[in-house]
């Protein structure tokens, strides 16, 4: 009899140190109902979480305290029980100074990168046998500004991203307009100053997403609420930009901020989170310019989507919006992509990420 799987979706929040910010849904794929299965308690905003499904291993980000008694990041691990849908702590460690936003892993399961919005910069911490956070082994400092006084008056780097080969990391910081890009040197521990592109002044790149022909890559801009498509040379690991294209409505004239970006397996469509508009937008993707058409804006069932995410098989997209306290599901229709709302949500206290993930029943 052939294996199966199971939909596993894991949420991150703001949330107290004594309220379950992580929590453990399971997907019924037929209908696209969620189910709560887990939660954790104990951590301080654990807002944003990644997955390693092969090794059955959670990474959350936190906030703690350091020393001299003042803020810093924080990462746990966790081990998945994908049979009961819980989570087991591994590990909690200390990271950089400031709060983080961030945290990924590379594809070797070598290094986690956490980025500090308020710090200025990027941290690669080790990943050790058992799954636990190992060292701060090198930290990456940001300097300069650009041109919003008050959003761009420091270094705010919003995520990193591996480039498919996992040659090379990319750190959308929104406070300089600019994507970092620097080498993994994975012998020593270090990331090595590679390259970098300015974007439009005021655009505040957030987070990013490779097509998945590694030719191309789109970072959605929280500040101007725009997509910027951008050329990738991957021998070089080097971007171009490429054309920015609005992710709102022409006649809508209200207060917005982008958050979340996603493309569908194929490379056919792209997403994008609308915070104030409260949608998602949807572009159809040209294979061969990497071009952006509008397709559709479907309201995200709730204010402030965060954060969003297709599932792995891109039947659903799954919309975590932060002030309606919800995780609604939407069929994602593969031939169009466009998004249809299913009718079910999934209560989650300020839930600022989603990540869903399959596992062998």
């Amino acid at each position: 009899m052939a294996e199966q799987r199971q939909l596993l979706v894991f949420s991150g929040s703001y949330a107290e140190e004594s309220d379950q910010g992580l929590r453990v849904f399971r997907l019924d794929e037929s209908s696209g109902q969620l189910l709560e299965t887990g939660s954790y308690a104990g951590l301080k905003n654990p807002t944003f979480v990644h997955v390693d499904a092969e090794r059955k291993l959670l990474y959350s980000i936190s906030e703690g305290v350091n020393a001299e008694g003042q803020k810093a990041g924080e990462a746990a691990s966790f081990r998945i029980d994908d049979k009961e849908g819980k989570l087991e702590l591994i590990s909690r460690r200390l990271t950089v100074a400031g709060t983080t936003c961030h945290i990924q892993r590379d594809q070797g399961n070598r290094f986690l990168t956490v980025t500090s919005y308020h710090g200025g910069m990027t941290g690669l911490l080790r990943i050790e046998e058992d799954g636990s956070i190992g060292e701060v082994g090198d930290v990456r400092q940001h300097e300069g500004s650009s041109v919003d006084p008050e959003r761009q008056d420091r270094p705010h780097p919003h995520s990193s991203f591996y480039s498919p080969d996992g040659r090379f990391l990319l750190v959308q910081d929104l406070g300089l307009d600019m994507i970092a890009i620097y080498r993994l040197d994975a012998e020593e521990g270090k990331l090595v100053p590679h390259d970098m592109v300015k974007l439009h002044g005021g655009a505040g790149p957030r987070h990013l997403t490779f097509h998945p022909n590694g030719r191309f890559a789109f970072v959605i801009n929280e500040l101007d609420s725009t997509i910027t498509s951008l050329a990738y040379d991957s021998a070089q690991g080097k971007l171009e930009v490429l054309g920015t294209v609005s992710t709102l409505p022409a006649d809508y004239s209200g207060e917005n901020g982008t958050a979340e970006i996603a493309i569908s397996g194929n490379g056919r469509y792209l997403y994008g989170s609308n915070r104030g508009h409260d949608s998602i937008v949807v572009f159809a993707v040209d294979p061969e310019n990497g071009g952006l058409s509008l397709i559709q804006h479907m309201p995200s069932g709730g204010g402030h989507p965060r954060h969003f995410a297709l599932t792995p098989n891109g039947q659903y997209l799954l919309a975590a919006n932060r002030d309606a306290n919800n995780i609604v599901t939407f069929r994602v229709d593969a031939e169009q992509g466009t998004l249809r709302a299913t009718g079910y949500e999934a209560e989650a206290t300020k839930p600022v990420c989603v990540i869903p993930a399959y596992f062998n029943a």
